[in-house]
């Protein structure tokens, strides 16, 4: 790594247009990566303003993030009452621009991303929900990487037990959700929506080029 994979809480706060004390909060939320006191990984902080195109539009809660995607991909989403899921159903029809479903599904899960050594790799797999890129037409990365979903509550027994260590270059992605993870586990091994979700938010313009499009035809076929 080179200092320009680095920015300090100044810097991450100017990119994003918050305050300091709100990068604070993002970093301290594990939202920002922070790998020393004051300092913040340049990748984490440009997903993330990937991903809130700048706080334009206001994200939903992450059991609402979840709910929008169960109704998009044609699932029931029991867990939103009725109002609800007609006012997201009605949200969802006028919805152009895929990139305002990204800002608001946004804190479905927050994105950390680690390194371990490859013994660790299939263990991992075992409790982390991949989403299914293929459909998307992207080739899946296969043994080399892992990106994917996580519980929350299994986190920290994960870092502790397979020595994962935060690293902005590794390949290891993790998409942390406090939500049901039976709901989540469903929707991201059947729903391209999530797999388009996630690469509509990658740094490669080409695989995020991808992702954007097929969020498009999706939101014009739900409509």
């Amino acid at each position: 790594m080179t200092e320009s994979d680095f920015v300090s809480l100044e810097v991450a706060a100017a990119l994003l247009g918050i305050s300091i004390r709100h990068v604070r909060r993002l970093a301290n939320s594990g939202r920002l990566t922070q790998v020393a006191r004051g300092v913040l990984e340049r990748d984490s902080v440009d997903r993330y303003l990937m991903s809130q195109r700048q706080g334009r539009t206001r994200s939903w809660a992450e059991h609402t993030a979840w709910g929008a995607i169960a109704l998009l991909s044609g699932e029931e989403a029991d867990w939103l009452g009725p109002t609800q899921a007609s006012r997201i159903r009605r949200t969802l029809r006028e919805l152009v621009d895929p990139s305002d479903l990204v800002s608001r599904v946004r804190d479905r899960a927050h994105v950390q991303t680690f390194a371990a050594h490859r013994a660790a790799m299939p263990r991992l797999r075992a409790i982390v929900v991949r989403p299914n890129m293929n459909a998307l037409g992207i080739v899946d990365s296969g043994e080399a990487r892992i990106d994917g979903y996580i519980a929350a509550s299994d986190l920290d027994n994960a870092i502790r037990t397979l020595g994962l260590r935060i690293e902005s270059s590794g390949d290891i992605t993790l998409r942390v959700t406090n939500f049901d993870f039976n709901q989540v586990r469903k929707l991201v091994s059947t729903s391209a929506v999530v797999a388009a979700l996630d690469a509509a938010t990658v740094l490669d313009p080409r695989i995020r080029g991808v992702g954007q499009r097929a969020l498009a035809e999706m939101l014009e076929a739900y409509r």
